[in-house]
């Protein structure tokens, strides 16, 4: 049984708590953080069904004016694990790692960090094999996870040699209050981070891509053009994005009109917080133009790293070696694709 400790109990640290305890070869043995956050705040109101580690001994008076108990230090949960989930603001993970290193423990960083705090820039179904092994894993953002996921797939079956992007990214998560209120839309360089880490990924695919901001919280749309190495039907596309466990194929006839639509069919079918693990490709937006293969998705920006994250953690801690077995039990224990 693997130990796991999450190191940052907030949007995604929360979400990788869950996964980790959702799995039967893992145990989550504690998260930690900086003080009675709201998440924490709720933590406690749940029962504590998670140790809390305090990362911050300076705030231990407000924890426990707030009645949040403590099991003991950021150190003391290093000690305890195999490996970390490091789920912490940006540039912070990479503070941390001196003490990962300091126990000699291994540990994964979300997309905020730069790539070079890891050993290897990690997606679960692309490059598993990469991963197997190494002490310091960096998952890919919200928005490249989920382009992968869907350029990987095809590239698998057809072969992809260049993507065209298109981002009409959230420019913050709910509740987010520090970006500030606006009725504005805003554009980044070309080509966006997401084209250059997926070529990172997938060195052999040429990618580049635009990036809109819009003032919106609930989940990305990417658009992509996709050039592939040989002829495919739109048909057999769509044959290939039904097979992935991680991608959901819907249809606008059926309502599902965007983002808001997927988020409230998550809460309809009960998913805590409303998460959905799976990317969403609209059947209607699937087509063949001058041979290129077009289609968009939508990435629920919450919860959609949390599948890959597992996986890096049997890549990591050599659970698994062959690519499929591990993101297959990752799907089972995450109920993904049943």
């Amino acid at each position: 049984m693997v130990k796991v400790g999450v190191v940052g109990y907030g949007t995604i640290g929360q979400r990788l708590a869950d996964g980790v305890a959702f799995q039967g070869d893992m145990e989550l043995v504690g998260v930690a953080d900086i003080g009675p956050t709201l998440p924490v705040r709720a933590l406690k109101e749940k029962g504590m069904p998670y140790d809390f580690y305090l990362a911050v001994p300076e705030n231990r008076e407000k924890l426990e004016e707030a009645g949040i108990p403590i099991s003991g230090t950021l150190e003391e949960l290093i000690q305890k694990v195999d490996i970390i989930l490091d789920a912490t603001n940006a540039g912070v993970g990479a503070k941390n790692k001196v003490l990962y290193e300091k126990y000699g423990k291994k540990a994964i960083f979300q997309g905020g960090e730069k790539t070079s705090v890891a050993d290897v820039f990690f997606h679960g179904y692309a490059n598993y094999e990469k991963g197997i092994g190494k002490q310091f894993l960096k998952l890919t953002s919200c928005n490249t996870t989920g382009l992968i996921r869907s350029v990987d797939c095809l590239d698998r079956v057809v072969g992809i040699d260049s993507v065209m992007i298109h981002i009409v990214r959230r420019v913050a998560d709910p509740g987010d209050y520090h970006r500030g209120l606006t009725n504005a839309l805003k554009i980044d360089p070309v080509p966006n981070h997401q084209a250059v880490d997926l070529m990172l990924i997938m060195p052999h695919v040429k990618a580049t891509g635009v990036l809109v901001h819009t003032p919106v919280t609930h989940g990305h749309i990417i658009t992509v053009f996709a050039k592939p190495k040989k002829k495919i039907t739109r048909e057999e596309v769509l044959e290939s994005f039904r097979a992935h466990p991680r991608i959901r194929v819907v249809r606008i006839a059926d309502g599902f009109l965007g983002n808001a639509s997927l988020f409230k069919y998550a809460r309809d079918l009960g998913n805590p917080r409303g998460d959905m693990y799976e990317i969403a490709i609209w059947e209607e937006t699937v087509t063949i133009f001058e041979d290129h293969i077009i289609y968009a998705l939508n990435i629920p920006q919450e919860a959609v790293v949390i599948p890959e994250t597992i996986d890096g953690i049997r890549a990591a801690m050599e659970m698994q070696t062959d690519r499929l077995e591990a993101v297959g039990l990752t799907n089972k224990y995450l109920k993904i694709g049943g």
